[in-house]
């Protein structure tokens, strides 16, 4: 579906163009011709905006196609090496417990190093597959989940997974058992892109808080964050498809650019959405995912 409504979007831009270049040429041949008639020069004037917001509306496609391109390449880039860097390592552990006698303790260390290699494989393979499935509007496995339970859960993996039990914190401030209307598979991989998303940005000594509050008629997943920041110019951009921030891949940290775009594209199939707070770079991050409270 996203390729036929991308293609048909570069082939009318394609016409767009076509058109614009055949009227700016029978435009000239007329005024050469009827220069003096006041009618011409008003269709002309007419043709000229045309034409100017042909043009316009070309380059603005233009520029998007450019960025989009280098964006895909840096997911292409992105991709390779976190899939390339867990094969190499496995396939090195594997040759060296084939090749040589090993004790047991270091064989236990090398088994423990191929599970985490495996567990990112895994998980780079979830994202991806997430993303493609984001943009799908079901609503069939919907039924009413406990958020509270969903984020504890989420928590709880998080500091396991990052070796940080003290570092992650969780409260609450609801009241009704904070129930919303949703996929519970669908939440857990969104607050689980947020977790990650705030370990991966808080290189050194990361305290990391986890709030869930209700909000008028509905709930907030807050993650907040003392890491790297975010420019204020880029906290809508952040949202997008393979988009990161240059800040951030000058800080040398490995991301495919789909977390934020599956936490946004999970809140709004929910009748939510998700947004970033942050007071610049090296000021940390609040990460919030806003979900409806269950209607009666």
């Amino acid at each position: 579906m996203q390729i036929t409504s991308r293609r048909w979007t570069i082939v009318f831009f394609v016409v767009l163009g076509a058109l614009s270049a055949a009227l700016a040429i029978a435009l000239n041949t007329i005024w050469i011709v009827h220069w003096r008639e006041v009618g011409m020069v008003v269709l002309g004037i007419i043709f000229f905006s045309f034409i100017i917001g042909g043009l316009v509306l070309n380059t603005i496609f233009l520029v998007r196609e450019v960025r989009r391109n280098e964006q895909h390449d840096s997911f292409i880039n992105a991709v390779t090496h976190e899939l390339k860097t867990p094969i190499a390592s496995l396939r090195l552990y594997l040759e060296t417990l084939q090749s040589r006698p090993v004790d047991e303790q270091q064989r236990a260390q090398f088994y423990r190093i191929m599970l985490d290699d495996t567990d990112r494989l895994l998980s780079t393979v979830d994202m991806v597959l997430k993303a493609a499935q984001a943009a799908q509007k079901r609503t069939r496995s919907f039924r009413p989940v406990r958020l509270g339970t969903v984020t504890r859960e989420c928590v709880e993996l998080a500091r396991i997974r990052h070796h940080l039990p003290d570092a992650i914190t969780y409260s609450e401030r609801v009241t009704e058992g904070a129930i919303v209307y949703g996929d519970p598979d669908d939440l857990r991989s969104a607050i689980t892109n947020l977790l990650d998303n705030a370990v991966r940005y808080t290189p050194n000594n990361p305290q990391i808080r986890v709030e869930l509050v209700q909000e008028n008629d509905g709930y907030e997943v807050r993650v907040i964050d003392n890491g790297v920041g975010i420019p204020a110019g880029e906290l809508k951009r952040i949202f997008r498809r393979f988009y990161r921030v240059q800040q951030r891949v000058k800080s040398r940290v490995k991301g495919t650019g789909l977390g934020l775009f599956i936490v946004r594209s999970v809140a709004r199939r929910h009748g939510g959405d998700a947004f970033a707070q942050s007071e610049g770079p090296e000021k940390g991050s609040t990460f919030t995912l806003r979900l409806p409270r269950i209607k009666a």
